[in-house]
């Protein structure tokens, strides 16, 4: 899968580990947790029904488009939270891509 974003700039530090659906993914400190995954990926899930990729719609949090869970089942905004090392973020929704 081709990476939706890609960095312009040079890493500015060690990388933060997180996971997709059990998928390793990396993020800078900074990121978003939207970033970590459009970086990792060409998008955040598919629309249902149509297999039309999403990747978030509005990005400053008042769309409801981009809402992942982390694994203990708390549900957060991918596009205002930022990534923290060590997430397990994972997508219940149908058309969620690894």
């Amino acid at each position: 899968m081709t990476a939706l974003l890609r960095r312009v700039a040079p890493l500015a530090g060690p990388a933060l580990r997180l996971t997709w659906n059990g998928q390793p993914i990396a993020a800078q400190p900074g990121d978003t947790v939207l970033t970590a995954l459009l970086l990792a990926g060409d998008r955040l899930r598919t629309t249902l029904g149509a297999d039309a990729p999403r990747a978030g719609f509005c990005l400053m949090g008042a769309c409801q488009d981009c809402w992942v869970q982390l694994a203990g089942g708390q549900r957060l905004r991918a596009c205002s939270t930022l990534a923290e090392d060590g997430m397990a973020l994972v997508d219940t929704l149908p058309g969620a891509c690894p």
